[in-house]
């Protein structure tokens, strides 16, 4: 399983939390059929994305991003100590793994000069801080935190009608202390990083693409996370704000990744989740390399 990647100039590592299985196909998705599932069941189990009693196996992980300036952490998975009730393998977890994992591809919390979040899921934004002396601290204590600013701007409404425990645990200490960029879509980190908006999972999702004067990869969150949805981009999972637009966005992204050299990185494929964007009739694969 491979878990560095080179693009250019850049290196790119996997940090991986937890790969495991998540929901059965045809809840996650409600416009899969049964007989949908039956034709793609052999090629998805190959490809370890379904386990024998159709559920779905997504992987849980962080990307870092070494460009020739900085250090680069794309979402932050799960975190440790946080209240997520309806989510066992996330509630209140103590483990070891992610920290582990970053020292596995030489890096500790204080190399991290960037924190970029896709969106502001609890399993995109956890590790933004951990529990120390009863209070949520930054975990990257020298990092800038980049949230999108059509993002930060849903979840603050939604947390002010009914507390988002994601957004108090793991943004606003984030803000309080004065770690957090809130930026609008052409921001930019020097020449080797851009946003690329793309809505539809929550209101204000984003990609990143990174490379100088091209895109040699790009990260992008919760707009896909299984490789089904590359052969059915129409395919949107419940979680989806915007089933709809979800849809448009993912095929919009596709065809513009479509048989180029850009390093797909999605947050969710099964190992080894990168891949390369190749045209499959009217669909597209991800064609993974190592």
């Amino acid at each position: 399983m491979s878990l560095s990647f080179s693009a250019g100039d850049l290196t790119i590592h996997r940090v991986i939390e937890q790969e495991t299985t998540f929901l059965p196909a045809l809840e996650m998705f409600p416009d899969l059929t049964p007989e949908l599932l039956a034709e793609n069941r052999a090629w998805l189990r190959r490809a370890k994305a379904l386990d024998d009693a159709d559920v779905l196996i997504l992987c849980f992980q962080s990307y870092v991003v070494k460009t020739p300036h900085h250090t680069i952490l794309i979402d932050t998975c799960i975190g440790n100590d946080k209240q997520r009730p309806t989510r066992p393998n996330w509630h209140m977890k103590t483990d070891d793994a992610y920290l582990n994992g970053l020292k596995a591809v030489g890096v500790s919390v204080d190399d991290i000069d960037f924190v970029m979040c896709t969106h502001l899921h609890p399993d995109h934004a956890g590790w933004n801080t951990r529990l120390e002396n009863g209070r949520w601290v930054p975990t990257f204590p020298k990092a800038r935190y980049v949230f999108a600013q059509t993002e930060f701007d849903h979840w603050t409404t939604q947390n002010a009608k009914t507390e988002v425990p994601t957004f108090v645990d793991s943004v606003l200490p984030v803000v309080t202390a004065n770690k957090a960029e809130i930026v609008s879509n052409d921001f930019t980190i020097g020449d080797h990083a851009r946003i690329i908006p793309t809505p539809g999972h929550t209101p204000g999702h984003v990609a990143f693409a990174f490379g100088k004067s091209k895109d040699s990869a790009v990260f992008c969150g919760d707009l896909m996370h299984t490789p089904l949805q590359t052969r059915y981009p129409q395919l949107s999972p419940k979680f989806d704000v915007d089933p709809a637009q979800a849809a448009v966005t993912r095929r919009n992204f596709l065809e513009r990744y479509c048989e180029t050299d850009t390093l797909c990185c999605p947050a969710h494929f099964p190992s080894p989740s990168v891949g390369k964007i190749r045209r499959k009739g009217n669909a597209f694969t991800c064609e993974t390399v190592s």
